[in-house]
C-alpha cells in the first residue's frame, strides 16, 4: 500500500531545491530540528515580520491509498493535519517583497506550521533564498536521507531469502 507521503523523496541533488522539493523537507521535519536550523540559516537574528493570511489551524485530511501501489485508489482514513499561510514584510530597497508561505502537515503543531511557513516565505525571498538553500534546506535533507538509510539497513536485517529444493521423479 502506498499513499502521497511515502512517495515523494527528498531531492538527491547538491543544487537549489524547487519549491515542491524544499515544502517535502519541510513536511517532514520535527519541529526542534525545524527550529535549530531556521535559527543557524538566521545567523540568530529574529525572524522578518510577517501577516497572517490563514493562521495555523488544524483539520483532517483523507489519505488514499493503493492494493500493491498499483491498483485501484481507496479511501484509506482521515488524518489529522495542521495548515499555515502567511506573507513576510520584507523590504528590499524601495521596493516591499511580498512572499507568501504555505505549510501543510500530519499532526497537531501549530508552531511547526508557522515554522514551516516562515521558511517556504523565506526560500522565496531573494535576500534570503541562498543562505536559507544551505543552512536550512541541506542538513534537513541530510538528516532525512540518513534516516530513511537507517531504517533501509534494520529492515535488511531482517530479511529472509527462501529457495526450493527440487527432487527427483
Amino acid at each position: 500500500m502506498s499513499t502521497a507521503a511515502q512517495t515523494s523523496a527528498p531531492p538527491a541533488h547538491s543544487g537549489p531545491a524547487t519549491r515542491r522539493e524544499w515544502l517535502a523537507i519541510l513536511a517532514r521535519t520535527p519541529r526542534a530540528c525545524m527550529k535549530d536550523a531556521l535559527d543557524t540559516a538566521l545567523n540568530g537574528a529574529p525572524p522578518p515580520e510577517f501577516d497572517w493570511l490563514r493562521a495555523p489551524d488544524i483539520g483532517l485530511a483523507m489519505v488514499r491509498g493503493r492494493v500493491g501501489g498499483s491498483g485501484d485508489a481507496f479511501n484509506l482514513g482521515e488524518v489529522t493535519v495542521t495548515r499555515a499561510t502567511l506573507r513576510l514584510r520584507v523590504r528590499e530597497g524601495r521596493s516591499a517583497v511580498a512572499a507568501v508561505g504555505i505549510a501543510v502537515h500530519m499532526g497537531r503543531d501549530k508552531e511547526r506550521a508557522t515554522l514551516a511557513a516562515l521558511a517556504d516565505a523565506l526560500l522565496q525571498t531573494p535576500a534570503f533564498e541562498a543562505r536559507m538553500q544551505e543552512h536550512l534546506l541541506g542538513p534537513l535533507a541530510a538528516r532525512i536521507a540518513e534516516n530513511r538509510a537507517q531504517k533501509q539497513a534494520r529492515a535488511a536485517g531482517t530479511k529472509v531469502e527462501f529457495f526450493t529444493m527440487v527432487r527427483g521423479d
